[in-house]
């Protein structure tokens, strides 16, 4: 990399925290080379993804956009972008979607203008740039170089680095940038309406988690949390060793109305007051937390497991209860399972015949290590709640 100034702003954003997932097309494509040249990529880049058919673009937004090249879809890639890098990161890690579409100089001559728009999305802000550049001043290459630097400074200033190196635009090409910032209130309604899959609140402190790569999850609606669902997680975490232990809320539930705001808000408060952290997010059910959550290891109650093997929860049909949990096997996620009260007696995964396909995916928590007899239903009764 010949530029001293790119190289530096680079080398400063892999020294952050921020891990970044980029969709581009038609442009910018230079910015790849300088991020993956520089020692040090793998804290930043997750994935590059570079849909540059129009058949491409539409499989990524799922839709055939109004127009392929225009703000509108630079915020939709970079929405999505935000959300792949959610799935992806280290967990814990502040994550960054990143989109751009261009229409730069080509082989043929273009009617319209020489334009490019740019988005990053993180938890807490979107930010758009729409640039049009002086037309025929610039060959290809001299326009994609342009590009990149704007997304580069673009990137930077997500990280929250400082990058004043020249982008190389005239003084008549102006860069039409727009931001929203979004506080709680507003992340939680996007998590609520799916427009984003997840919110961590990473309240545990004092646990360095920077290298590891599977989650441990227990899932629940805490109303209230209690001493029992802090030892599961516990002992849980013991058995899986290098993981990040999380608790799970489902703002969506299956069968209920969502939760609403205050809702969320007043049952995070308690993972607070005792320093875990707890993730809230928008799948109520267990195959579909294993594709925003590849890789993690689930704690269940032994009741719970027994419901996901019987076929009831799935039309009567066994063997589209195999296809489902087996699609949950194949995102690299587990079951481990706790002994639990079931019609009056306390029962562990051994007392119940898991599909031979599937045993491999449910491990049991011994109970020597783990047996709470309360819940939160019985704590409510005894509150009068």
């Amino acid at each position: 990399m010949s530029d001293a100034g790119v190289r530096a702003v680079v080398e400063g954003i892999h020294l952050s925290p921020t891990q970044a997932v980029l969709f581009l097309s038609g442009g910018a494509s230079q910015i790849i080379g300088w991020l993956l040249s520089v020692p040090g990529a793998s804290n930043t880049v997750l994935e590059t993804v570079v849909p540059y058919s129009r058949m491409s673009m539409i499989q990524l937004l799922s839709k055939i956009p109004s127009k392929f090249c225009s703000q509108d879809t630079a915020e939709d890639m970079a929405l999505l972008a935000y959300n792949r890098a959610l799935k992806l990161s280290t967990p814990g890690s502040p994550v960054l979607g990143v989109g751009f579409t261009g229409s730069l100089a080509s082989s043929r001559p273009k009617l319209g203008d020489h334009r490019f728009h740019l988005s990053t999305r993180t938890a807490d802000r979107l930010w758009v740039s729409t640039v049009t550049l002086s037309k025929g001043l610039r060959t290809r290459e001299q326009e994609d170089k342009v590009s990149s630097h704007i997304l580069l400074k673009a990137i930077a200033n997500a990280c929250r680095v400082p990058a004043t190196f020249d982008s190389g635009l005239t003084e008549s090409e102006v860069s039409d940038e727009c931001e929203k910032q979004f506080d709680e209130d507003q992340e939680l309604e996007q998590l609520i309406n799916g427009q984003i899959y997840f919110k961590i609140y990473p309240f545990a402190s004092g646990t360095d988690m920077s290298t590891a790569e599977r989650k441990i999850i227990l899932s629940g609606s805490f109303n209230p949390l209690h001493d029992g669902h802090l030892k599961l997680l516990e002992v849980a975490a013991s058995i899986c060793g290098d993981a990040y232990p999380c608790f799970e809320i489902s703002a969506v539930n299956a069968d209920k109305p969502p939760l609403t705001v205050s809702q969320i808000k007043d049952r995070v408060k308690q993972f607070e007051k005792v320093g875990k952290t707890v993730i809230i997010s928008s799948q109520p059910y267990f195959y579909k937390k294993a594709e925003i959550f590849p890789g993690s290891a689930f704690v269940i109650g032994v009741d719970t497991a027994v419901r996901l093997i019987n076929p009831k929860y799935y039309d009567g049909d066994y063997k589209k209860m195999l296809e489902i949990l087996i699609g949950c096997k194949k995102t690299g996620c587990i079951f481990l399972v706790g002994g639990r009260n079931v019609d009056g007696a306390f029962k562990v995964l051994e007392d119940f015949d898991i599909p031979e396909e599937l045993r491999d995916m449910f491990i049991s928590i011994p109970a020597d290590k783990f047996r709470v007899d309360i819940s939160s239903t019985d704590l409510r009764k005894s509150f009068g709640m």
